[in-house]
């Protein structure tokens, strides 16, 4: 979590580079996009909380050099140092500045004008079915170890269209489970700047709705469900979605609040039971099961699933599939394979990996009825 030698450095370094480029550049364009790792020894150091995961030090040990000045003094040093012997370095991060400097000038006015809108929204979201318990509350009183618990289950599915929105809205928790419907696909937000979010309506009461805007420590639900069809335009969606949080927000998905919905593809029935199935082989399993040619059905949407049906596919037993970031996985070549313009690429891995799916057929005189019918 931090704590006095990270402040040190985060201070340190804005400090050396503004004395380094005699400008006085605004803080927060200087740590933009930088990644740092801090190692120090500290002799008998003293911790923010009994967990230990927050270092409050402020001396390197009794009596001796306070964190500040020494943090400080090394980065005045060897960062100052290293700049002047690598000006090539040098001019590309003062680039890096300048550009994080004309984003931030650029996006305050449409922010200002953003953020009025999502205010008024906010009032009757259409787009927002929001529930009781949020992971931002603050829990109190008697009850506090139950509102917690609630508050660690809340959970925002994101549909797509009013119809699989209103399946879900009927069919969810009120006191922990809200609904975000988007109008249809989503804008593919890849190698656009943080300006679209506040531009792109949808987007910008998405990023309200979870309350991300400034960081994810004000996050108000514990999880993220992506719930879209299981064809080719619900997929699409999916990926979409995936592009914008790992594009704006990777830290969703780095301390694991996003999944996907996982929602039955066949319900297999007869009169004495049903059985919900995920994929070819779980519908195969049940019609041996059950027998005698049960009914059939094939969901092709989640508008399709009735509102009694849809309870127990986000009730306890809700299965999802969580986005996860590898350590080996670079985010922003992934992007630029899958959601960039390399499309005669992409195409030929699609044709390399092809998957064709059959009905598998057991009788004989089932075998003979189709090649009849072809």
């Amino acid at each position: 979590m931090g704590g006095t030698h990270q402040a040190a450095f985060r201070e340190a370094v804005v400090d050396t580079l503004r004395n380094f480029y005699k400008k006085d550049f605004d803080a927060a364009d200087v740590r933009q996009s930088i990644v740092a790792a801090v190692a120090i020894r500290v002799i008998e150091p003293v911790f923010e909380s009994q967990t230990k995961t927050k270092l409050g030090s402020q001396y390197m040990s009794e009596g001796g050099t306070s964190m500040k000045n020494f943090v400080y003094d090394f980065l005045a040093k060897e960062l100052d140092n290293y700049l002047h012997k690598n000006p090539s370095t040098a001019e590309s991060l003062k680039k890096r500045i300048e550009q994080s400097e004309r984003e931030r000038k650029e996006l305050a006015g449409i922010k200002k004008l953003a953020n009025e809108r999502a205010k008024k929204a906010n009032l009757h979201n259409r787009k927002l079915r929001d529930c009781r318990f949020h992971l931002n509350d603050e829990a109190t009183g008697k009850d506090k170890d139950a509102i917690l618990e609630k508050q660690k289950e809340s959970t925002v599915f994101i549909t797509e269209g009013d119809s699989a929105s209103g399946s879900i809205t009927k069919a969810r928790d009120v006191e922990r489970q809200a609904v975000f419907s988007l109008r249809g696909k989503p804008l593919n937000c890849f190698g656009l700047t943080k300006k679209v979010v506040y531009e792109n309506e949808e987007f910008n009461l998405l990023q309200h709705a979870l309350n991300v805007e400034d960081g994810i420590e004000g996050l108000r639900y514990n999880n993220i469900v992506i719930a879209t069809d299981a064809d080719v335009d619900g997929m699409h969606i999916r990926l979409l979605l995936m592009t914008f949080f790992l594009q704006f927000f990777p830290d969703l998905v780095k301390n694991g609040h996003v999944y996907v919905l996982e929602t039955p593809l066949f319900r297999v029935r007869n009169k004495q039971e049903t059985i919900y199935c995920y994929d070819e082989m779980e519908k195969q399993a049940a019609v041996k099961k059950l027998g005698n040619k049960p009914e059939i059905t094939r969901f092709k949407g989640l508008g399709e699933i009735s509102p009694e049906e849809f309870a127990r596919f986000i009730g306890s037993d809700m299965r999802k599939e969580p986005v996860m970031v590898m350590p080996e996985t670079h985010i922003q070549q992934i992007l630029e394979y899958y959601m960039g313009k390399n499309t005669q690429e992409r195409q030929e891995f699609i044709i390399n990996n092809l998957r064709v799916e059959q009905d598998l057929v057991d009788d004989v005189k089932d075998v003979k009825e189709v090649k009849e019918e072809k």
